[in-house]
């Protein structure tokens, strides 16, 4: 139950981060590009990144991961410079506000082309074994239910299924991709026979539920450590804000807001473990106020930093010599 707690705590920390976000979107001139937020499926986000080891395992997070994000230790520092786009951050200002990440550090940079990115996460595990280096890590990656329907996502989920890859997916049915309802995105019963189609383990729980996401993705990473090959767990939830900050989701009916998939995932985790005597009142005012003071402050040394120069620039890739992560030129 410990990883509740701390999964709670970063739940509860990119609430407030996103909140933040969305209120520098909104004043306008401070972020260029969308701004795109996890609300409501931060339980099924920190719910798999809990039980992953930063420098072990990779993780592929997307847009609504910024839980996931913080549970395997992502500074802040990291998300402000990436949104203000300067220099110092992890892709030098150059990439949209969400392409952020750290491959060095078993984290590579989101892909827009939804369900693209689990290739790569299977490319990374794949050249750690020709290399004699994956040992017991996994890998893990999400995507939406809209995800599901892509070709990249077939092809990689049948390479992760012959090579037996310790990959976890990670698929958050939200129920609309973008503005398209599940009623046109897919005529399978159910994503599991996505699983059952390609031999792959799977799994269903209510992302919602914090202490069964936590559950559900602990005992499938124990099953990919212990080289059951591929785990894909599908949680149900509704996503609660519009597709980006831009979007009003008025889309969405009322019925289905009302329903038990729109519960908010962060006030029912913080009812559960206060009935569980894990937290209480007094500790979530804590890290309530401790979390807005480090967002602050990570706010205000990323507003101090520089944008990229572009006569200075000289515009090579980042992964070439020369723009390795953490060095730059003058």
């Amino acid at each position: 139950m410990a990883q509740c707690v701390t999964a709670f705590k970063s739940m509860l920390q990119a609430r407030l981060l996103e909140e933040k976000l969305a209120s520098l979107y909104r004043a306008g001139g401070r972020i260029v590009g969308g701004v795109y937020i996890g609300k409501g499926q931060e339980a099924f986000s920190a719910g798999l990144a809990v039980h992953l080891e930063k420098g072990k395992d990779v993780y592929g997070p997307l847009i609504r991961d910024q839980a996931g994000r913080l549970a395997f230790g992502e500074p802040l520092l990291d998300t402000f410079r990436t949104y203000l786009g300067v220099i110092t951050g992890p892709m030098r200002g150059r990439d949209g506000n969400v392409h952020r990440g750290r491959p060095r550090e078993g984290m590579p940079a989101m892909i827009s082309h939804l369900g693209s990115l689990l290739s790569v996460v299977n490319g990374m595990l794949f050249a750690r074994r020709l290399q004699g280096r994956l040992g017991d890590s996994v890998g893990a990656t999400s995507l939406g239910e809209g995800g599901t329907s892509t070709g990249a996502f077939h092809e990689a989920l049948n390479q992760a299924a012959i090579e037996k890859l310790p990959v976890i997916i990670a698929i958050a049915n939200n129920q609309f991709s973008y503005s398209t309802p599940n009623s046109r995105q897919f005529a399978c019963g159910d994503l599991l026979d996505r699983a059952r189609g390609y031999g792959v383990q799977g799994y269903a729980v209510d992302g919602t539920d914090l202490t069964a996401c936590v559950s559900v993705f602990s005992e499938a990473v124990k099953r990919a450590r212990a080289g059951g090959g591929p785990q894909l767990v599908v949680g149900s939830l509704l996503r609660l804000s519009g597709h980006g900050e831009h979007d009003d989701s008025s889309y969405i009916p009322d019925q289905v807001k009302s329903s038990p998939l729109g519960q908010d995932c962060l006030p029912y985790a913080e009812s559960q473990l206060k009935a569980s005597d894990l937290i209480t009142d007094e500790e979530v005012r804590k890290w309530k106020d401790e979390f807005l003071m480090e967002i602050d402050a990570a706010l205000a040394q990323a507003s101090k930093e520089p944008t990229p120069d572009p006569f200075r620039e000289n515009w090579r890739a980042l992964s070439t010599a020369g723009l390795v992560e953490g060095q730059f030129e003058a």
